[in-house]
């Protein structure tokens, strides 16, 4: 785990359903935090487009290594020196009428360091409200986590917030980035008491990225884009509307922690029978 301090920032968006003009905002917020100084930058879930059609976004798929957003990423994390995980974006699943919904991470050399999809997917149905992710999302299976020169960093989408097993199941990471477009309903509820309780029982910093408005759409996301310590001290918040949020890795904030009350050399997994279970199922991917 690399001891120096560095800074690492969120970014929030009111994406519209049209590409373009969101990777020119996405690249404008982007040189913003690493104007201060941010080295580790998280965009938000679905940053080029949000509000679209199901069938738009299938249109939209890319393939690993290949497609202009993906291009996007590694060409602006190049341009601006910094490690960026890219929120999400629609990548061509094993079902040919599904797609997955995918987060990749290049670093400053606009090298792919990390993928992960999707494993929990979203439903949601209160009154005229509703959301179905699995009707065109196909769900990933691994747990990604990765080495940055920030430490080890896991990997999650927006509902996954809601599985601590999943977090778990990452081993001791030092940074969770949290890309997500939490709706105003559940997020005015839920959001900032869950991405406070999964930096608690990881103890390790939370990165929380999020959509924060109403889109041209007239969808309404939550925002409230906060990075939060491992005491679950909330140290950067934006609420609504387009924006960069940065704080200070503090690696021995996190040992400290961990030190005072090492809760992670305590846990035990329990089965449903009540005795200690092996670890988590889910696969755990290790890229280095």
């Amino acid at each position: 785990m690399n001891s120096t301090n560095l800074k690492m920032a969120a970014v929030q968006m009111i994406s519209g359903p049209e590409a373009a003009p969101n990777l020119v905002t996405a690249e404008r917020l982007i040189g913003e935090a690493a104007a201060k100084g941010a080295t580790l930058v998280v965009l938000p879930e679905y940053f080029p487009f949000i509000g679209a059609q199901d069938a738009d976004r299938l249109l939209a798929r890319e393939r690993e290594g290949e497609g202009p957003i993906q291009t996007f990423l590694s060409k602006t994390a190049v341009k601006y020196g910094v490690w960026l995980v890219g929120g999400s974006l629609p990548l061509f699943a094993e079902d040919p009428s599904k797609m997955r919904n995918t987060s990749f991470v290049f670093d400053n050399t606009g090298r792919m360091a990390a993928r992960y999809d999707k494993i929990h997917l979203f439903a949601f149905k209160k009154g005229a409200e509703s959301y179905e992710e699995a009707s065109t999302i196909e769900s990933g299976h691994e747990v990604v986590a990765f080495d940055s020169p920030f430490g080890r960093v896991g990997l999650a989408i927006c509902y996954d917030l809601r599985f601590p097993e999943l977090f778990r199941a990452m081993g001791e990471v030092d940074v969770i980035a949290l890309p997500a477009a939490f709706t105003e309903t559940t997020g005015r509820a839920h959001w900032e008491l869950l991405i406070r309780a999964r930096a608690v029982e990881n103890q390790c910093y939370v990165i929380a990225a999020a959509q924060g408005g109403r889109h041209p759409t007239g969808r309404l996301t939550h925002g409230n884009s906060m990075i939060v310590d491992p005491w679950g001290k909330i140290i950067a918040r934006l609420d609504k509307g387009e924006g960069v949020i940065v704080a200070e890795l503090e690696h021995k904030r996190i040992s400290e922690t961990r030190a005072c009350l090492p809760a992670l050399k305590h846990k035990v997994l329990i089965n449903s029978h009540g005795h200690e279970a092996h670890p988590c199922h889910m696969k755990a991917v290790q890229c280095n």
